[in-house]
């Protein structure tokens, strides 16, 4: 029984070392899967926070440039409404000229845009009753000419309306600074803001 108890050791032997083998073998490519998937963990793991990172950034651009925006509209604004308040101040200097200045500017514009001297002209219901012959007069004196004071008035800071006719000239305050403000707004705006 000698050579049975060989064979049998003998094949328990190979048995046992191919079992050996095999287990070596598959702790090998459990190794290597493992490491292979630890890698790929890894690279996705870089590559999903790399996204992620240029998500962020690319999110903080766009909000700083949003702000940037925001803030230049909100700039622009506030100097526009200083322009506005300018040229509103310039405005309400005209209309609070002392009286004889009033009638010297009113007389001066007059002169200006009479073209027939035989206009009527309308002034503010305020400036009708205060100063408005008085002004009709100096300009008639200046021309010569025989501008007449409008019965009717027209809601207005300060100047006047000339008619003739169906025609009217705008020459109120308003109009005027409006004009004025179209050619001096940036001239205005390198005093009131420098860089």
């Amino acid at each position: 029984m000698e050579g049975i108890e060989k064979i049998t050791a003998k094949i328990l032997a190979d048995a046992k070392g191919e079992a050996d083998r095999l287990r070596a073998e598959t702790d090998r490519k459990v190794a290597e899967l493992h490491a292979q998937a630890e890698s790929q963990a890894a690279q996705e793991s870089a590559a999903i926070l790399a996204k992620g990172e240029r998500a962020a950034k690319e999110r903080l651009e766009r909000l700083s440039s949003a702000a940037a925006m925001e803030t230049r509209k909100l700039e622009l604004a506030a100097k526009q409404e200083v322009l506005g308040q300018a040229f509103q101040l310039a405005l309400d200097d005209l209309c609070a000229l002392p009286e004889e200045q009033y009638i010297a500017l009113l007389t001066a514009l007059l002169k200006k845009a009479s073209s027939t001297g035989r206009e009527e002209v309308i002034f503010s219901p305020k400036d009708r009753e205060k100063l408005g012959q008085k002004a009709v007069d100096a300009a008639n004196a200046a021309i010569p000419a025989q501008l007449t004071l409008s019965a009717q008035t027209r809601p207005m800071d300060g100047g006047f309306i000339l008619s003739d006719g169906d025609v009217e000239l705008n020459c109120t305050f308003e109009t005027l600074v409006r004009l004025q403000r179209e050619k001096l707004e940036k001239a205005v705006v390198q005093v009131l803001f420098p860089e």
